[in-house]
């Protein structure tokens, strides 16, 4: 059992940055695969980018070349830099973990979730 816990969320206007972080907590807590996902109201929840253990990183099209993930795996940490931010950006993001997946940026493939942080972008 792992405990994933965001934080680092915030409002801000388009074109500034946030940093989040996941503290991961229990047994075996940096799972091999670790990813952010978000969830804006009335959309489906989608993959943002996944990093695995052994460093290679995943990003979707819209975010890609604006988020940068990286992990301290010591820390038990993984963050999410946010830069260039839109307001399509805006979401509640959730961290999650598992062993293994074939789809590192599907929902579906990842058991473990935290309860997630909001970010809110103005224009």
């Amino acid at each position: 059992q792992v405990q994933l816990v965001e934080s680092g969320g915030g409002s801000v206007e388009a074109g500034g940055s946030l940093s989040l972080s996941c503290v991961a907590s229990g047994y075996q807590a940096m799972r091999n695969y670790m990813a952010w996902f978000r969830q804006a109201p009335g959309k489906e929840r989608e993959g943002v980018a996944s990093i695995l253990r052994g460093g290679a990183t995943y990003y979707s099209d819209s975010v890609k070349g604006r988020f940068t993930i990286s992990q301290d795996v010591e820390k038990a940490t993984m963050y999410l830099q946010m830069d260039n931010l839109k307001p399509d950006d805006t979401a509640m993001y959730y961290c999650a973990a598992d062993f293994s997946v074939r789809l590192p940026l599907e929902a579906g493939e990842y058991k473990s979730w935290g309860q997630g942080t909001q970010v809110t972008v103005s224009s």
